[in-house]
């Protein structure tokens, strides 16, 4: 029986390439990257080498990439950096 998916929306299968740059950090090397033995040191460089890679792509500076737990995080993330950029632009609201 084929299977259709239409909810992306809330998860998506990953593209075959990034499966397997990502299978060692599901298993063998799951440490924390915030760490500081061994394992996550390691986690934490692949994470480094990660934010370069995406910045290179899209011609960014490393420091300017965030990797966020999911969605909700990342909309959260986007909405108050827009205020806070917009912070002294801001007009006083009037409510009647």
């Amino acid at each position: 029986m084929d299977i259709y998916y239409f909810d992306h929306a809330a998860t998506t299968k990953a593209n075959e390439e990034v499966l397997q740059e990502m299978l060692p950090y599901l298993g063998s090397e799951f440490g924390n990257p915030s760490s500081i033995y061994s394992i996550g040191r390691r986690a934490k460089k692949k994470v480094d080498e990660a934010r370069e890679k995406v910045a290179k792509v899209i011609n960014a500076a490393p420091k300017e990439i965030y990797f966020t737990s999911g969605g909700t995080e990342s909309d959260n993330m986007a909405i108050r950096g827009i205020a806070y950029a917009n912070r002294l632009r801001r007009k006083p609201h009037h409510y009647y």
